[in-house]
């Protein structure tokens, strides 16, 4: 892969580290503001809400203008972002800092997502892409710990600086390693959204909400599945975690590759792998020495299906991939906040939280039932071009 595939990387691993790293940082944050747990949480909820606002109120507006610059301008916003939360003296200008962060997120992802398939041959094309996502993988595995560990010993504050710092960093990498690539004149925004707005585009969008809402129905609350079934304690749950993080770096180039071989083949294993992880976590659950292994698969699993989702929504939208790139991450968070909804509402029901895989399991065998239909649906649109 060319370096400058890497250097998008580098801006990925910044904007997931922040992403990330406030799920360690909520009691000091909570702590220094004098507000509740509850309330320092909706700064995890303003992160997910500002990616989803942020897919259509910067992709239509920047998408005219040389992405690379653009992806340097949004890595600059990026450390602004993070800088006002360094600074902030209330909780509601550090909750809007998150915001502002997560503004970034889509139209970075989705920019990135487009450049890296530009830097490589059609045939490398999506294992490209997936190497942009292997930095948010190293964000989980590496980034959001190490965040937290220099939170915790120096004042979540300084986690914030060096967020900042990873921005100006990764910028500086971006402007002067990437080079110049074609960007296309928009359509215009009527076009743009009207492309969007095809059939096949809203049934993409829908098949990563739903294959991916299987996984966060999970894994939101794979801690406490952790300690109250399996039976570890907690001082072992940090140690599991980064054995879902080391699977999730095992998926993303699989996903990669699969989906540079063949897309309707890479939708239906990787989401097939998925479901079938996700049953065998309800069967042994409470078997803690088989659990570590399925932790891993379930990273695997999951970073596996990201690639082909994103693909899959870049080839429905025809000539307004930039956009569906960038709404199509949006899909991705807003998974993660209807599953984590969903995932609550099975814990305090009667299912409890020991049947929780199972749920999941359902939510990406409906994922998989999609696959296998939008695949048959190509393959007569194939034949009937033919003739």
């Amino acid at each position: 892969m060319p370096f400058a595939i890497f250097a998008l990387a580098m801006g990925a691993f910044a904007i997931s580290t922040t992403e990330f790293v406030i799920l360690g940082l909520l009691l000091d944050v909570a702590s220094d503001f004098n507000v509740s747990i509850a309330t320092a949480g909706m700064l995890i909820s303003a992160y997910a809400a500002g990616v989803v606002i942020g897919a259509p109120l910067l992709t239509p507006i920047l998408a005219r203008f040389p992405r690379k610059q653009v992806i340097v301008f949004l890595l600059c916003l990026f450390t602004v972002g993070n800088l006002i939360g360094a600074l902030a003296p209330t909780y509601e200008i550090l909750l809007a800092s998150r915001l502002i962060t997560a503004l970034v997120h889509a139209s970075f992802y989705g920019l990135a997502s487009i450049v890296a398939s530009q830097l490589v041959s059609e045939d490398r094309q999506a294992r490209a892409m997936s190497m942009v996502f292997m930095g948010a993988t190293i964000a989980n595995v590496l980034g959001a710990p190490a965040g937290t560990l220099i939170g915790q010993a120096w004042g979540w504050r300084t986690t914030s600086y060096a967020c900042a710092a990873l921005g100006v960093l990764s910028a500086l990498i971006v402007a002067f390693v990437v080079p110049r690539v074609k960007t296309e004149k928009p359509a215009g925004l009527a076009k743009e959204f009207g492309a969007l707005l095809q059939p096949k585009v809203l049934k993409a969008l829908a098949l990563t909400m739903i294959g991916f809402g299987g996984t966060f129905t999970l894994l939101t609350y794979i801690a406490p599945l952790l300690t109250q079934i399996t039976g570890y304690s907690e001082s072992y749950v940090s140690a599991l975690l980064l054995v879902f993080g080391v699977g999730m770096a095992f998926g993303n180039p699989i996903g990669g590759w699969l989906t540079d071989k063949n897309l309707d083949t890479a939708l239906r294993a990787t989401l097939g792998a998925l479901m079938v992880v996700l049953l065998v976590i309800g069967v042994f659950a409470q078997v803690a020495l088989v659990m570590p292994v399925l932790v891993f698969l379930f990273g695997a699993a999951m970073f596996a299906t990201i690639t082909p989702l994103q693909v899959n929504a870049m080839k429905a939208a025809g000539d307004a991939p930039v956009m569906a790139a960038s709404f199509n991450i949006a899909a991705f968070n807003l998974a993660n906040v209807l599953a984590a909804s969903l995932g609550g509402m099975v814990i305090e029901s009667n299912i409890g939280i020991v049947n929780l895989p199972y749920v999941a399991a359902g939510i990406a065998m409906l994922g998989l039932v999609l696959a296998f239909a939008s695949s048959a649906k190509r393959r007569d649109s194939t034949i009937m071009s033919a003739a």
